[in-house]
């Protein structure tokens, strides 16, 4: 058996004498814990006092205790987590070149996020129910061979129905993956070292979706055609497939030394997630963080494209460099944003063992007003408005590892697929799966609107003009076009204004997520030790019998 670094067990009410030599399966050195004696919890079962029983475990090692394989495994789970969202928005780097090709608005430009989105949420249960119970390398694996096809079949449509589809096709694949990614992390650790590779993890979300508005533009730039982003990934998803399929799958509920847990119904497995307030709280709170950072990541670069256009001397600047600018900015605060959320967590909760949905409600409420001002300063002050973006980001990254943590720790090993995929679906489905199409639905209300009044004032001050001079003395062409400018600016001011409401109230779900979390974490160490008991019980009745079937 390897020696026990990295952790070991701390506290119990049982002394342990003898370690033992099977039964638990053998671990890294990495993640190794000291299980219960198995002749001193026999003894305590057989007494009747099973509430003794219940050891608890602390990390007392560093990374360096980590084992080349575990690293590995996070390191490929991070690479592909980063072309995942890179995926996702490289297409927001092009996005008002794909509707100038397809002649479509707003509206059906967000569409195309829309639909994919629903596609991943919907397929999310499926593929948290097979996470639970199946291989977990095979799912994902087909998983990143699906989306990687679909999107580069995708570059070749030419009719927009087609493209939707495929799109839509796309969040079939990627909900395979980002539901059951997670959980592989938490079966390796526990712990600080598991907030630190959640935040190594989940820092991929930003830095991937910058390089994706960086490699769209860029592409797009280079190649002369807007399609050529989209076949970047698909070789890099190939790659990942590979990857995928040389690192080891740890065991279910390993890391906190419980082996083989029952598997229950999946109704069951849905009324005790359900039944869980620290995690539909804090689900609610994320699906806000969603729906935010849904929107702001899709109307983002067109948004900031169409300011800086109505600022003097910019009016002929190109998408391509404010989504190239975007992206760098929307990395840079990844890469401070989640390691920091992480960072602050594992220092205050030693002090405060609630505080981790308290840094999700500060970070929500910090956002907020950063968010009002970029959308009021775009048209005066391009560098202005890239720090306050840059600050929003921050402060709405704090949240990503934590509400991952939340999750492991408030829920059975057996039941955490499942639960990601209620996650995804909830947040999805009420967050970035409405956002982008609902901000243009708004958007394009909002034309309609301005366009009836400009061209109302616009025709009386022609009369006017013409009924006191015979000439018009302006350019009618040149304010029109100024006023089509403002118009697209403003129509998505207004609209994207909804997601500094929609923060504040996110922030609100956070902060009563904290009246429960320290029941609902404590709770969820009782049922695992419970399982831990239980299965020790069972190989001492396997070894019992053993023993009098040689005699």
């Amino acid at each position: 058996m390897p020696t026990n670094q990295g952790y070991q067990k701390v506290s119990t009410e049982i002394p342990t004498t003898t370690t033992m030599s099977s039964g638990i399966a053998s671990r890294s050195s990495s993640q190794q814990l000291m299980p219960p004696d198995t002749a001193s919890v026999t003894a305590s079962l057989e007494s009747g006092d099973q509430d003794k029983v219940q050891p608890s475990y602390q990390y007392t090692g560093g990374l360096r205790s980590i084992g080349k394989q575990e690293w590995f495994t996070v390191c490929v789970l991070c690479f592909v987590n980063l072309i995942n969202y890179m995926d996702r928005f490289t297409i927001a780097g092009v996005l008002t070149n794909i509707q100038d090709e397809f002649s479509i608005g707003d509206d059906q430009g967000g569409l195309l996020q829309t639909a994919f989105v629903l596609s991943y949420m919907i397929c999310a249960p499926i593929f948290g129910y097979l996470g639970d119970r199946y291989s977990r390398r095979w799912i994902m694996a087909l998983g990143v061979a699906l989306w990687s096809g679909t999107t580069l079949l995708g570059s070749f449509m030419h009719q927009y129905g087609w493209f939707l589809t495929f799109r839509a096709l796309v969040g079939i694949g990627e909900a395979s993956y980002s539901t059951i990614a997670p959980t592989i992390i938490s079966d390796l650790f526990i712990s600080d070292i598991r907030s630190k590779m959640l935040a190594f993890f989940y820092f991929a979300i930003p830095v991937g979706s910058g390089l994706g508005y960086i490699i769209g533009s860029e592409m797009a730039s280079l190649m002369g055609s807007w399609r050529w982003a989209l076949r970047v990934t698909p070789i890099l998803g190939a790659i990942a497939v590979v990857l995928i399929w040389l690192f080891k799958e740890p065991q279910r509920g390993q890391s906190e030394g419980s082996h083989n847990l029952a598997v229950t119904s999946y109704r069951e497995d849905l009324k005790d997630i359900v039944r869980n307030p620290s995690f539909m709280l804090s689900t609610a709170g994320f699906t806000c963080v969603s729906f935010v950072a849904g929107a702001l990541a899709w109307w983002g670069p067109a948004f900031m494209h169409f300011g800086i256009q109505l600022q003097p001397g910019n009016e002929d600047i190109s998408l391509s460099s404010i989504a190239y600018r975007f992206g760098i900015t929307a990395m840079l605060a990844g890469l401070i944003g989640v390691p920091l959320g992480s960072y602050l967590a594992q220092r205050i909760r030693p002090r405060d063992p609630a505080c981790d949905p308290k840094i999700c409600a500060g970070g929500l409420i910090i956002s907020a007003p950063f968010v009002y001002f970029a959308l009021i300063i775009a048209k005066y002050s391009t560098n202005w408005t890239f720090v306050l973006v840059f600050l929003a980001m921050v402060s709405l990254n704090l949240c990503w590892s934590i509400v991952a943590d939340i999750l492991l720790y408030v829920v059975m090993p057996t039941r955490r697929s499942t639960a990601e995929a209620f996650q995804i679906l909830l947040s999805h489905a009420l967050g970035d799966a409405g956002s982008p199409y609902l901000v243009g639905v708004i958007s394009e209300a909002i034309k309609a609107m301005r366009r009836t009044e400009i061209a109302t004032a616009l025709h009386e001050e022609i009369i006017e003009t013409i009924g006191s001079n015979s000439t018009i003395p302006f350019d009618t062409a040149a304010t029109a076009t100024t006023d089509i400018k403002e118009t697209k600016f403003v129509a998505l001011q207004y609209a994207l204004f909804a997601t500094c409401v929609v923060e504040v109230l996110g922030a609100v779900f956070f902060l009563i997520t904290s009246f429960y979390i320290i029941r609902d974490r404590e709770r969820a160490k009782r049922a695992i030790a419970d399982g831990s008991i239980e299965e020790i019980q069972n190989q001492e009745a396997d070894r019992t019998s053993s023993t009098s079937c040689n005699s």
